[in-house]
């Protein structure tokens, strides 16, 4: 939204300290031998440390911001009369915490009446966090941060949390055929990597809103693009892609064919 103001960026610097406070706790049952793993209804996994870490955030942010509404993956939503919304991801990428991969993130953002206000990734396992407030710019463990400025798809580095649930092994082959790189570190260290100018664009063909909410305010601080696949700014399409500018186009268009 053009428009908007700068966020608060006492805004950000909370949901900075309770992302990084639930990466913390989600560390004490990291690579444990003894973690007991369930499925959910949809087929996922889910561990205590998910839960946990989504009750601290939700506790955090009650004490902090009692009529705030809540919205994350494993409680149900709450509601409340701020105009200010919350968006957890206790852990993105379970199955990378659960293998004992350190590319898991914990995942905090926030909308008001504007729109998309603040946006936090914290990778604990890896002791990085990005972050960004509307308006304020996207830093990396506090230092500014932008997206790449790669232009072509040949020589472009795209990545993606997976190649088994792409649309069609067609899809794949467009991007490989011009000499694209894929790579597969995804969920969302990959748009860790985006926002950061590491690499040049990230894939992801389904997604909840929880897991990519942070994007639509830290990619454009970081000077890119995030859309679903139809082009529509928006975290709720079911899909997601993060790029700059000069390739954002381009990416829309292969996906679409």
């Amino acid at each position: 939204m053009p428009d908007a103001p700068p966020v608060d960026d006492a805004l950000v610097n909370f949901a900075v300290d309770i992302a990084r406070e639930a990466g913390e706790l989600t560390l004490n049952y990291f690579r444990r031998a003894d973690l007991d793993v369930e499925g959910k209804a949809d087929g996922s996994p889910v561990t205590i440390a998910d839960r946990s870490a989504e009750r601290l955030l939700r506790e955090r942010i009650a004490a902090e911001f009692p009529d705030d509404a809540v919205v994350g993956e494993e409680e149900p939503d709450t509601t409340g009369p701020s105009g200010r919304t919350w968006i957890l991801d206790p852990i993105d990428g379970t199955e990378s915490f659960i293998r004992g991969v350190p590319l898991y993130g914990n995942l905090v953002s926030l909308e008001d009446e504007h729109g998309p206000a603040v946006g936090v990734v914290n990778i604990p396992g890896l002791d990085e966090c990005v972050w960004a407030g509307r308006g304020l710019g996207c830093f990396v463990d506090g230092e500014p941060t932008l997206v790449s400025t790669h232009a072509d798809i040949p020589g472009a580095c795209i990545v993606t949390s997976g190649v088994d649930y792409w649309p069609s092994a067609e899809a794949l082959q467009s991007f490989v055929a011009p000499g694209t790189v894929i790579r597969t570190w995804g969920d969302a260290y990959g748009y860790v990597l985006v926002a950061t100018g590491r690499v040049d664009a990230m894939v992801d063909p389904i997604v909840n809103r929880w897991d990519v909410a942070p994007f639509l305010t830290i990619i454009p601080e970081a000077g890119g693009v995030f859309s679903d696949f139809a082009g529509t700014v928006t975290a709720e399409g079911g899909t997601a892609l993060a790029t700059n500018h000069a390739l954002h186009a381009e990416i829309l268009g292969i996906l679409a064919d």
